[in-house]
């Protein structure tokens, strides 16, 4: 099936459009860009070079991918890139810069959702079914797992990492990382429960949600989970904290998990 391009658009010569790719009034995608399938290009929506993306993602009008990092000392002739799976959703004013050094790569995952004016910064990796709300800006160098939500207007430093089916309520500074399967909010941010709604949606009940209960607790008093009967997701956990983190870990409210 061949694609649809409006008339005023304009598309490098290299750039390489999968089948039934649909690229709207005035858009812009540039050289070195490859666009997989049943992808929909909106009006003014701007593909910046050494950008790759899988098929079926939606950009809509007026967002960016891959303009050069916000880094001073980066030099416009590197090549690194931005990397998009399958997908993914870049609503109104979504921005994502390609990474600061040499063949590196900034990469977003697949079956996001990245609402208006949301960020991602260079050298940050995105995991699966993950959404940004409004206004949601992250740091270079920002790690964030699969099915995360994070609320409006949250911010994150750079070299933060969010864990997986974490939950990071409205208008949090992070400065720190978050452990997975929690909620997070306050000023300043602390964890102050699992992320219920999330795992429950996400089939992590029964047995398996008692055992992250526990989890929680036992981190919460700073205690060791080796005395937990080892589940998938208690194993994702001690996997995530096995990595040094270089942010720390933000704090927790002593209330019930």
């Amino acid at each position: 099936m061949t694609s649809l391009i409006h008339p005023t658009a304009y598309i490098a010569s290299d750039a390489k459009l999968g089948d039934n790719v649909t690229v709207g009034p005035f858009a812009v995608i540039e050289s070195a860009v490859a666009i997989g399938d049943n992808c929909n290009i909106g009006a003014h929506a701007v593909v910046q070079p050494y950008v790759k993306m899988g098929a079926g993602n939606i950009l809509h009008p007026h967002a960016v991918l891959g303009d050069l990092p916000q880094d001073t000392s980066f030099k416009a002739e590197t090549v690194s890139w931005l990397i998009c799976g399958d997908n993914n959703v870049f609503r109104e004013g979504f921005t994502a810069h390609r990474a600061s050094k040499a063949d590196a790569e900034t990469r977003i995952g697949s079956g996001c959702y990245f609402m208006n004016n949301s960020h991602v910064a260079h050298d940050c990796t995105v995991g699966d079914k993950t959404i940004f709300a409004n206004n949601v800006a992250i740091g270079g160098h920002v790690q964030v797992g699969n099915n995360v939500f994070m609320g409006g207007g949250v911010v994150v430093h750079q070299f933060c990492r969010i864990g997986a089916f974490a939950i990071v309520q409205g208008t949090t500074g992070l400065n720190m990382d978050v452990i997975p399967f929690t909620l997070i909010g306050g000023r300043p941010a602390k964890h102050y429960k699992l992320n219920t709604v999330g795992l429950r949606r996400a089939g992590i009940t029964g047995e398996r949600y008692k055992v992250l209960a526990a989890a929680f607790r036992l981190l919460r008093h700073k205690q060791s989970l080796e005395g937990l009967q080892d589940s998938e997701e208690l194993l994702m956990l001690k996997e995530w904290l096995a990595v040094k983190s270089k942010r720390g870990l933000h704090g927790f409210i002593d209330i019930s998990a």
